[in-house]
């Protein structure tokens, strides 16, 4: 059985928490908002945001070393979507949780 590092177990959490703010909070905080909120490059990019965390979590929890590309991009794609939820405002808890996640996606890609 393949043992999961205290980093990896850190990451696989991040990610899910980050899968999880994103996409409740484009769902219900920016669609009831609307205006800035549902801008159609601001609201796909928080899609995307949740599914590339959700997929970087499974690979991990796969096991496969893949996941180092995935979690590359995972933190790339968190940086974008944390400047963008910033830019629109009253985001700070996606703003927050993509931060983190794209950092710590960045060591597992390490």
């Amino acid at each position: 059985m393949h043992q999961m590092s205290t980093e990896m177990q850190n990451c696989i959490d991040e990610c899910q928490r980050c899968h999880s703010v994103c996409l409740s909070m484009a769902m219900n905080h920016c669609l009831e908002a609307g205006g800035r909120h549902v801008e159609p490059s601001h609201f796909r990019l928080m899609i995307a945001c949740a599914e590339i965390c959700q997929t970087s979590a499974n690979f991990m929890l796969i096991g496969t070393s893949h996941h180092k590309h995935l979690c590359r991009e995972c933190a790339e794609i968190c940086e974008e979507c944390a400047r963008s939820c910033e830019q629109v405002g009253d985001m700070q808890e996606c703003v927050d949780a993509c931060r983190r996640c794209a950092e710590s996606c960045r060591k597992m890609a390490a």
